[in-house]
């Protein structure tokens, strides 16, 4: 049996692509708690009237069905019988990063609910700096790893974001 083991070439790409999403996830929280913080210490509100509260708690219960969506459909992967259908599973038949929309909309309901500006503009600017940086990272990682069915997938979503 341990000759069996001895022979399994190791993984190359193994936690490659969770330590990019772990970067990313970072610092979407650096993003948020600097966005707290201006907002405590510079208050300013999007609205005057507190009618984005619900919108914003809204925004935040579908994100986080979102996440968990698109959480359970990764672990899912068929590795054997990799095609472009293997990456196509839940919200990633639709999107192409959708833990990370998740996110985004989770902030974005955050920044409703508190009628926080400084939060919501972070949240903004972050969507742009994953999108220039931590997307074309993990897409290069998983590129490598799984080769021309995910490089057909990635062509095959409609929505990039």
């Amino acid at each position: 049996m341990a000759e069996e083991t001895d022979n399994i070439a190791p993984n190359p790409y193994k936690n490659k692509v969770h330590a990019a999403l772990a970067s990313s996830y970072s610092w979407y929280l650096l993003f948020f708690l600097l966005g707290i913080c201006l907002d405590m210490f510079f208050p300013m509100n999007i609205v005057k009237s507190s009618i984005l509260t619900p919108l914003g708690f809204g925004i935040a219960v579908l994100a986080t069905l979102l996440i968990f969506w698109a959480q359970k459909s990764s672990r899912k992967l068929d590795k054997e019988n990799l095609s472009m259908e293997t990456f196509r599973k839940g919200p990633y038949k639709y999107l192409h990063h959708p833990t990370h929309m998740g996110l985004f909309l989770l902030l974005l309901g955050f920044a409703a609910m508190a009628n926080a500006l400084y939060l919501l503009i972070l949240t903004v600017l972050y969507a742009v700096f994953a999108k220039l940086f931590f997307f074309r990272k993990q897409d290069s990682i998983l590129e490598a790893k799984y080769g021309e069915h995910y490089r057909e997938y990635r062509k095959s979503v409609k929505l990039k974001f």
